[in-house]
């Protein structure tokens, strides 16, 4: 799934990070990205060869294979800010020993499931999550203890210290593929500008919904698209500063 992490490495880099890798483990993946040749794409294993990462998003486009899993051990490993999504989050809820090594982490660490992956990671159903969003996301905590995002109409954000935060903006148009690549991009963007974990998540989902929002403002909710909102989360953004 190439363009799930390249969404996620254009956000990042259109709302702030000054240099960005993509690391991708399919085979056929691009040396370049053509729309956003600013990025630097590498190989999974080179990506972690990089010294002086101040943060890490895996799980847009990742896969579940063996060499997926492999690379979740070893971020979950290393002492560097994290942002979990996708299928970096379903490895999480089949792999009870990459569960305890996200509980063991010192640094920073943020999930962001939508109802289904929060379903898979508590072992319960979708419906029983939405039946009541606030429960799940302090059930979340309880055993990741960490920040989560709990996606969705009036995405739940709560702090690794309990503090539960409603988001009002978003709107449906924002159910299209790609927009969680996009948050994750615009969470790990602001953690590696140097604001704190819980900032971050705050900022970067407010934010999200808010571009969507201007969207529809412009009568675009049908067909609205990921790569649009990260347009309009950077002109927002600098609108705001």
């Amino acid at each position: 799934m190439i363009g799930a992490p390249l969404l996620a490495a254009r956000a990042a880099l259109k709302l702030g990070a000054g240099c960005v890798h993509v690391g991708m483990l399919a085979e056929n993946a691009p040396a370049l990205d053509l729309q956003q040749p600013e990025l630097m794409l590498h190989s999974a294993s080179a990506a972690l060869r990089l010294r002086n990462v101040d943060v890490y998003a895996i799980g847009c486009g990742l896969g579940t294979s063996i060499a997926s899993q492999k690379l979740l051990y070893e971020v979950l490993k290393r002492n560097t800010a994290l942002v979990v999504d996708a299928d970096a989050l379903n490895l999480l809820a089949c792999h009870a020993d990459l569960q305890e090594d996200l509980r063991n982490r010192k640094a920073a660490t943020i999930l962001t499931p939508h109802p289904g992956e929060a379903a898979r990671l508590l072992e319960c159903k979708t419906d029983d999550i939405q039946a009541d969003r606030a429960a799940a996301a302090r059930e979340l905590l309880k055993r990741f203890t960490c920040n989560i995002v709990l996606k969705g109409a009036d995405s739940l954000c709560i702090t690794a210290d309990g503090q539960l935060f409603i988001n009002k903006t978003g709107n449906p148009g924002m159910s299209s593929a790609g927009m969680g690549d996009v948050l994750t991009g615009m969470i790990a963007t602001f953690i590696a500008q140097g604001l704190n974990a819980r900032d971050s998540m705050l900022l970067a989902v407010h934010l999200h919904g808010a571009a969507g929002d201007a969207l529809a403002q412009q009568q675009a909710t049908i067909g609205m698209t990921a790569t649009e909102v990260t347009e309009w989360s950077r002109w927002l953004l600098n609108k705001w500063l």
